[in-house]
């Protein structure tokens, strides 16, 4: 109890992380997780376990058939459990069993949601619990029509497990190992998977944000020509970034796939937009697929990495730099190649910490993956372009792949298995928890000049 109480709130939700998937781990190693009732070898255990705790969806079995109900059902589980966050979980459980959640607990929560403020925080914990399960139980009710009339009453359970997957953009799925190739013409299981895998990546302040401004809407407290000014400032980033990045990612995979016969060359025209408009959001961290990555055209693959890179959005169930640590750093180059001392964005000046943080998130995951590139060259050898898809695609907890993750030995399979890791907690955030805090007041320095471009 003393050394949990010496712990900082980050090394606690790094920890958290890391003893979650040992946990999965052993289970899925027992006979009775897999389904020929033998022991799984436990590196494939604990790459399994760390790609459903991470929610990323990299595979080195087929989960359709290697695993037993059971492992399927502690899959699911921990996939859950990796969406949510262990925090969060923990808590509602805590809350659940009627015990008082302590100043540290909420500041623990604090940390894992990423927030400023610990005031409304059960609240709003509570209100993240109850859209989840609400969004994810009427994503399992779409699924029905598509699942039930293949599989019976197998069906049931195949949208339950979808529905999860995708809100939490795992990209897990046990239909079989060509992901959701086979259904790469079915519209409307392709539309309910979009919307799943957007409204989980997004986060949980948005959506609150904006069906708040909805109801001041229709109350009549807000214009209807004021809908977007009436949003928060974090709010209109991440809709105008997931905007441009699903519509603008998809005209880009039309572009370089047209005439591909390996992906969407012998498509019809609507098939043609449908699979392309899927690519762009799988590859912001779902890691669903409806064509074949291996035959993606390099400049396809590039634009992939660059969308793993991106990620998701903050408070949600996405992976990479996320979206508005991304349009900072835009909106920072930007002002310096105008020579604008503060970096601004809709009539409001973003403050220094906030800045030095996207360029810090960005540097540190970038690195990352370029130690990791070249560790799998060094060790286990391959194409540089899939193993930098692998990579960006495991940090970024994406899931997906050039046929790469099925050909890794086991120092590879450790390398992805710790991508993985980091891309979830955030590099940054392990970094603060191995780091030791500096209790010395600052102390200012006189300036120096350094040339610099």
């Amino acid at each position: 109890m003393k050394r949990r109480a010496r712990l900082s709130t980050t090394q606690m939700i790094v920890l958290s992380f890391l003893y979650t998937i040992l946990t999965g781990a052993v289970l899925l190693w027992l006979p009775i997780s897999s389904a020929d009732g033998s022991f799984t070898p436990f590196v494939d255990a604990l790459f399994t376990s760390a790609t459903s705790v991470c929610v990323t969806g990299l595979v080195v079995v087929t989960t359709a058939t290697h695993w037993s109900l059971f492992g399927q059902i502690v899959i699911l589980l921990l996939i859950q459990i990796g969406g949510l966050g262990i925090i969060t979980i923990t808590t509602a459980l805590l809350l659940a069993l009627g015990r008082k959640i302590t100043l540290r607990d909420r500041v623990l929560l604090e940390d894992a949601f990423n927030l400023s403020t610990l005031s409304g925080l059960i609240s709003f914990l509570r209100r993240v619990l109850a859209g989840t399960f609400l969004i994810e139980f009427v994503g399992m009710l779409l699924c029905l029509p598509v699942f039930v009339p293949l599989y019976g009453g197998k069906g049931i359970w195949y949208s339950l497990f979808h529905s999860v997957s995708s809100f939490c953009n795992a990209g897990l799925d046990i239909l079989g190992p060509d992901s959701l190739i086979p259904f790469s013409g079915d519209v409307w299981l392709n539309l309910v998977t979009m919307a799943l895998i957007v409204l989980g990546g997004i986060g949980t302040v948005v959506w609150w944000d904006v069906l708040g401004t909805l109801r001041g809407v229709f109350s009549g407290r807000i214009p209807r020509r004021r809908i977007f000014g009436s949003l928060s400032l974090h709010t209109r980033i991440v809709l105008i970034m997931t905007g441009v990045l699903i519509f603008g990612g998809a005209f880009l995979f039309l572009l370089f796939e047209y005439n591909n016969p390996g992906t969407i060359g012998d498509m019809p025209f609507g098939e043609k937009l449908l699979a392309c408009l899927f690519q762009s959001v799988t590859s912001r961290t779902a890691g669903f697929a409806t064509i074949s990555q291996k035959a993606l055209t390099p400049a396809s693959a590039l634009l992939s990495i660059l969308l793993f890179f991106i990620g998701g959005s903050p408070i949600g169930t996405a992976g990479g730099v996320k979206t508005t640590t991304f349009a900072i750093f835009l909106l920072s180059v930007a002002a310096t190649v105008r020579g604008r001392p503060e970096v601004t964005v809709m009539q409001r000046t973003v403050v220094q910490e906030t800045v030095r943080k996207a360029i810090a998130v960005m540097c540190i995951f970038f690195a990352v993956c370029i130690v990791a590139i070249v560790l799998l060259l060094c060790f286990t050898g391959g194409s540089a372009l899939d193993i930098c898809f692998e990579v960006f695609s495991a940090a970024g907890t994406v899931g997906l792949s050039r046929d790469y993750t099925v050909a890794m030995n086991t120092v590879g399979k450790l390398i992805v298995t710790a991508c993985m890791y980091l891309g979830r907690i955030g590099p940054i955030s392990l970094i603060l928890a191995l780091s030791h805090k500096d209790n010395n007041p600052p102390m200012r320095y006189a300036e120096g000049s350094v040339i610099v471009g």
